[in-house]
């Protein structure tokens, strides 16, 4: 099916029509298979990357201007989620490496907080598995998944001075609990 008979269902699909999203999913299956096989890295992991382009179209396809090339506009959508898969198996394999040392950890003397550590990418899952839910979704969305705190606001649906509230309540919880953990340890929280 070439872009013009294609262009009725994109709009059909945009409106919800799940009909659509059939015929749209057959007519570019095929190329998106081959497209995401040829860029994964891991080639067993084609199919779930797959089915992530999938849901992000529909996600996207209110975004998408019915005026422009639909195909290049696909092609970044698949692009941008192999990429997101890549980083998503990078960080999981780099969490688990911290979650293991985590239970290790040292106070650095040079820290003069002990919640710095999370700016610079350390890794506090246990710590974070502690908050509410609430708060442990500002968390997780703005350290593991590296949303700035409007596009938390705007994919939770709510006021960007709520994101911030959680945000500093979420990290002053975390750095109250890393401060009673190391104090219970006998270890030092400041320079001295």
């Amino acid at each position: 099916m070439n872009e013009q008979d294609l262009r009725p269902w994109l709009i059909r699909m945009s409106q919800g029509e799940e009909e659509a999203l059939h015929v749209v999913f057959e007519a570019t299956r095929a190329h998106t298979y081959r497209m995401v096989y040829f860029l994964a890295a891991n080639k067993q992991d084609t199919d779930d990357i797959v089915s992530e382009v999938y849901m992000e179209l529909i996600r996207c396809m209110s975004k998408y201007n019915q005026e422009q090339p639909f195909m290049p506009w696909f092609n970044g959508i698949i692009v941008r989620q192999v990429r997101n898969w890549k980083r998503r198996i990078w960080r999981s394999l780099r969490l688990m490496e911290r979650v293991k040392s985590a239970e290790q950890l040292v106070a650095s003397p040079y820290m003069e907080d002990p919640f710095d550590g999370i700016h610079g990418g350390q890794e506090l899952l246990p710590l974070v598995n502690h908050l509410s839910q609430k708060l442990r979704e500002v968390i997780v969305l703005r350290y593991y998944q590296d949303y700035t705190l409007e596009a938390i606001a705007q994919l939770l649906n709510i006021p960007l001075g709520t994101v911030k509230s959680r945000h500093r309540l979420a990290l002053e919880k975390l750095r109250h609990h890393v401060s009673h953990t190391m104090k219970e340890r006998g270890e030092s929280t400041y320079v001295h």
